[in-house]
């Protein structure tokens, strides 16, 4: 059968439509796919244990299912409890810290009426506008409050539906993949889904190693430092940390200022400068040895897939866009026509070693 090929212009003309489209959708719908990658990838990570169930431990092909998600619930809820006893210890300190930021207040006052010769009336004029839009969005954040708790909830609940049908489906859904195809292209569809499903779980679990290691890191230089609040500053960096490039930075600010309300410049300062040494050994270290070269994408594109992903989706974006990325990769290295593509998204390498072939009788054992 013959291929019709079109002009340049027309090509690239109908790229940018169908790029459109699929941002379109993907913008509209965002409260199915959201939840339903979510689904996918925590499913992938629940696939070995549920493998080992069935097969090891001969639970019924419903039962596996419900039991990991039920150890995942468990394990997420115990991480939010233990959180949330640190941010209620933190909140009891709120008097103390708001002396402290207005006795900061009056000594940054007083040097700027010394030293940028603006006075008191000027700089509280400024501060009344500033204090009245900071107020005025404070008022339309907590009015929206209770409709995020429930947009959460709402979201969860789907996470943990969508996980439990792809895992119990899992063997339908593969047929429908490779149904897709004709029969000719069904060993290289094969290769990129295994390919796929490996550098997810790879991703994911060293995503949760790794944020586990350097939130350990963060809380033991913290509680050395003699910083307050260690345990908090220390696991809400390692959870930021997940975000590329902008969770980092994120985190430093908010440790700073923390600290600053509550001790020294020079303590805050240091924590600032301990966090970011602790994200330089990770980011050279920590995650190419942990998360491995699954997703090998070059800083210029993760960087604009976290921002695609957050322009798209939000906050949630910012994370799944990093793995959706990496399994476009993976399909334009396979796809012909398409590997400029998965060029310009990898890294440089001196030597680009053979891909190695995966046998059909492995795959069939999965």
């Amino acid at each position: 059968m013959d291929t019709i090929k079109f002009p340049f212009y027309a090509r690239a003309a109908l790229t940018l439509i169908a790029l459109v489209l699929t941002c379109f959708i993907l913008s509209m719908a965002s409260s199915i796919f959201i939840p339903l990658v979510f689904g996918l990838l925590i499913s992938i990570l629940l696939y070995p244990l549920n493998k080992f169930l069935e097969n090891k431990l001969h639970f019924g092909r419903t039962l596996s299912p419900v039991v990991c998600i039920l150890l995942f619930v468990t394990l997420l809820v115990s991480f939010i409890y233990f959180l949330a006893i640190q941010l209620v210890n933190f909140a009891g300190d709120f008097p103390q810290l708001r002396k402290r930021f207005l006795a900061m207040l009056d000594s940054l006052q007083h040097w700027l009426r010394y030293k940028m010769h603006i006075n008191n009336a000027q700089q509280t004029e400024y501060l009344d506008k500033s204090m009245n839009g900071i107020l005025g969005s404070l008022g339309h954040s907590i009015s929206n409050v209770f409709v995020s708790v429930t947009s959460i909830l709402l979201l969860t609940i789907f996470v943990l539906i969508f996980t439990f049908f792809i895992l119990y489906y899992r063997k339908l859904l593969m047929k429908f993949v490779l149904y897709l195809f004709l029969a000719e292209h069904q060993t290289k569809v094969n290769e990129v889904i295994y390919e796929t499903k490996s550098m997810i779980y790879s991703y994911v679990f060293g995503l949760v190693i790794e944020m586990v290691l350097v939130g350990i890191v963060n809380c033991s230089m913290f509680l050395i430092m003699g910083i307050q609040y260690a345990l908090l500053l220390g696991i809400m960096a390692a959870v930021l940390n997940i975000i590329p490039y902008l969770g980092i930075y994120t985190s430093i600010i908010i440790t700073m200022l923390v600290t600053l309300a509550n001790s020294s410049l020079n303590l805050a300062l240091e924590a600032g400068i301990g966090l970011f040494v602790v994200h330089l050994l990770d980011s050279n270290i920590l995650f190419p040895r942990i998360v491995g070269g699954r997703v090998k994408m070059n800083p210029f594109i993760t960087i604009i897939a976290v921002i695609v992903g957050e322009f798209l989706w939000g906050v949630p974006g910012m994370f799944l866009f990093i793995p959706i990325t990496g399994i476009i990769k993976l399909i334009c290295e396979r796809v012909e026509g398409l590997e400029a593509w998965g060029l310009l998204i990898g890294v440089e390498e001196v030597e680009k070693k053979p891909k190695k072939k995966i046998k059909i009788e492995e795959l069939k054992k999965e």
